[in-house]
């Protein structure tokens, strides 16, 4: 992989990993269509992955420090204001409920799951079918604006049920979850809240699952210095992707999945083509 890949990989996870078009459909797919010297099965492959997650992880730590700050007063029992102390812990405890579905799943399913990894074929397939989800969530939601501050924890369940089929080359995370949350009546901007919210400990987790395995790996010497770089850039990336979407989807209520769910089919359709005839 060259420092030219590297980078142009790292602005693709920062972007995509928020984005509801999958990221790792994205990695899969691409590196597929336009022959690239990146080889997925590469020992470095995984390590360099695993610090581009790291860093948009952190970006969304940065841009939600005021959620997760009131979390963790909230939940400590720092802050005075009882209401304020109820409201944290409840909101705690919805992300946890949340993340439960996807632990489970991803643990039960892990090695079934990273066989999907190097299909480009599959994963073009699941871009197509992403991008049919966001179009059926956005018509088929849920009846009012409902705030997040009314989410209960069987609305909290229901969207960590659909953030698992995330762990499929092509289905987004974000896409699935903030469907999730319009199918309960919740509103875009609300949606992509608690899904960005919801991300954190997943990516974080995977992150921490992952490190373990990197110690005992063979990675080639500079690999974790421009891995290092490339966390940087999709941080930077990830942190300005958040704050473009957040105006987006509170600016465009009636239709803010549809853009995405149209690139979503023209992308997987046009990479099963290309990939098969070409």
């Amino acid at each position: 992989m060259t420092a030219i890949e590297a980078m142009l990989i790292a602005v693709l996870q920062g972007a995509t990993e928020l984005f509801p078009v999958s990221s790792l459909g994205h990695a899969v797919v691409l590196p597929a269509l336009f022959h690239t010297s990146i080889d997925q099965h590469s020992p470095d492959f995984l390590p360099f992955l695993v610090t581009l997650h790291l860093g948009t992880a952190l970006a969304l730590l940065l841009y939600f420090w005021r959620d997760w700050w009131a979390l963790f007063v909230g939940v400590l029992g720092i802050e005075r204001d009882n209401a304020a102390v109820n409201e944290a812990r409840r909101m705690f405890l919805l992300i946890v409920v949340a993340t439960i579905p996807a632990v489970i799943v991803g643990f039960t399913l892990e090695k079934l799951l990273r066989g999907l990894f190097g299909a480009p074929l599959v994963a073009a397939g699941f871009l197509v079918v992403n991008g049919l989800m966001l179009l059926f969530g956005e018509r088929i939601r849920g009846l009012g604006n409902r705030p997040l501050a009314t989410l209960g924890f069987l609305d909290a369940l229901i969207i960590g049920v659909w953030q698992c089929t995330a762990l499929i080359p092509g289905i987004s995370r974000s896409g699935a979850t903030i469907v999730g949350g319009l199918l309960r009546g919740v509103d875009h901007e609300s949606a992509a809240r608690f899904s960005f919210l919801i991300a954190t400990p997943i990516i974080l987790g995977a992150t921490v699952l992952e490190m373990p395995k990197l110690l005992h790996a063979t990675v080639a010497p500079g690999v974790f210095p421009l891995a290092a770089a490339a966390a940087l850039v999709a941080g930077i990336t990830a942190y300005l992707s958040t704050a473009f979407l957040m105006r987006y989807f509170r600016r465009n209520e009636e239709w803010a999945l549809n853009p995405f769910g149209y690139y979503c089919i023209l992308l997987g359709i046009g990479a099963i083509a290309w990939l098969e005839f070409a």
